[in-house]
């Protein structure tokens, strides 16, 4: 399973919310995720299995199937609950259910 985080220039920010990403799936023990980032612009929808993107880049990721839409890309509460819950909906294995 692959998670990417996506900005519109593939920087800091994506960059910064994989890693949060990662915190996040630490936190519930999920297992068997990559993740990653890249700019809108050079992503595919193949690139990965769900991509998460600011709500600014709502309007702009039609194009793939499994987008969660974060309304704060700099809150870590926010993205636990969203990472959590798409591991949940994925039957991601996840061994620290907190």
């Amino acid at each position: 399973m692959k998670f990417m985080a996506m900005c519109s220039s593939g920087l800091g920010s994506s960059f910064m919310v994989e890693m949060n990403i990662q915190t996040a799936l630490n936190k519930v023990g999920a297992t068997g995720v990559e993740v990653s980032h890249a700019d809108l612009g050079s992503a595919s929808a193949t690139d990965a299995d769900v991509f998460f993107v600011g709500r600014d880049l709502e309007n702009s990721v039609s194009g793939f199937d499994d987008v969660v839409i974060l309304d704060s890309i700099i809150d870590q509460d926010e993205l636990d609950r969203k990472v959590k819950a798409t591991c949940e909906r994925l039957g991601i294995p996840m061994n620290n259910e907190s």
